[in-house]
């Protein structure tokens, strides 16, 4: 049967982020649904402040509403449109960067609903919990610092994350290019800054949010790793790799890899598209 690919966003972004790997999947003959967590996509926040010229003051203290957004409203979220998609036929989650602590609190929940999940330079916390990596030899090259330089507001008043993409700094758009898009255009990598959202939400998971051995453990895997990621590093993606077989030996990832920054697979999605195709092939042989 035809699977459908169910495809979660990162930090900041939203279903409009997955446009171009949609119209691929839906050339090579391939269903799929990109989904946008609370709070995200037509569900964000955007103020008078925010746009030109901007009101910083203003866009320090605006309310968001994704304020108190919480993972288990993530994963509640996307457990009903899996729900729905299962309906169908076989189900292949992919996600990428933030959207694995969400597709992994999917899967721990609900395994029964997903055929196969991907994470592609996504987050799947095994042995700590997704903050205390940042302080592992595996984040050392990544300079949170100069990615915070946007940042805006006062996390604990605002009860959310604020960043203003928006800004003409040229040290702040430097430091994102850098991290995110650094084989992109200039013009690729505004157009796709453009498209993320001010606010995120706040709650990254606790300990009992990480992969469990009997539930996530059941679940076919496969681990795209991004050669030239900065802001995810290889070494990051290969160390959670590790810990995942580790956990689950029996059933380790399925491991491949496209070169590329964290964004650059999204903005030109073909060779993504392709090894998103070969995973569906044994669903499609599945009899309906």
């Amino acid at each position: 049967m035809q699977p459908t690919f169910v495809l979660v966003h990162g930090a900041f972004a939203n279903s409009f982020s997955f446009a171009p790997l949609q119209a691929e999947l839906g050339l090579l003959g391939h269903r799929s649904v990109a989904v946008d967590l609370p709070g995200h996509g037509f569900g964000a926040t955007y103020t008078s402040a925010y746009q030109a010229p901007q009101d910083l003051e203003g866009l320090a203290g605006t309310p968001g509403s994704i304020k108190g957004v919480t993972l288990a409203d993530n994963a509640a979220h996307l457990i009903g449109i899996l729900e729905r998609a299962k309906r169908n036929g076989p189900v292949i989650l992919v996600a990428h960067s933030r959207g694995g602590i969400t597709a992994t609190a999917a899967a721990n929940a609900r395994p029964d609903l997903i055929d196969r999940i991907v994470y592609v330079a996504a987050w799947c916390p095994v042995d700590l919990d997704v903050g205390a990596y940042y302080a592992e030899p595996e984040m050392a090259t990544v300079d949170v610092a100069a990615l915070g330089a946007a940042m805006t507001g006062d996390p604990a008043e605002l009860g959310l994350l604020r960043v203003n993409f928006r800004t003409a700094d040229p040290d702040a758009l430097a430091a994102f290019k850098a991290a995110f898009l650094a084989d992109g255009t200039d013009e690729e990598f505004l157009t796709f800054l453009n498209t993320f959202q001010p606010d995120e939400n706040l709650d990254a998971g606790a300990s009992t949010d990480r992969a469990q051995a009997a539930t996530w453990g059941r679940v076919p895997k496969t681990y795209v790793r991004l050669a030239d990621d900065a802001s995810m590093p290889l070494a990051l993606q290969d160390r959670l790799i590790r810990e995942g077989d580790r956990l689950t030996p029996d059933n380790p990832y399925d491991v491949r890899t496209l070169e590329g920054s964290h964004l650059k697979w999204l903005v030109d999605p073909a060779p993504a598209a392709r090894v998103l195709s070969e995973l569906a092939v044994p669903l499609e042989a599945t009899p309906s």
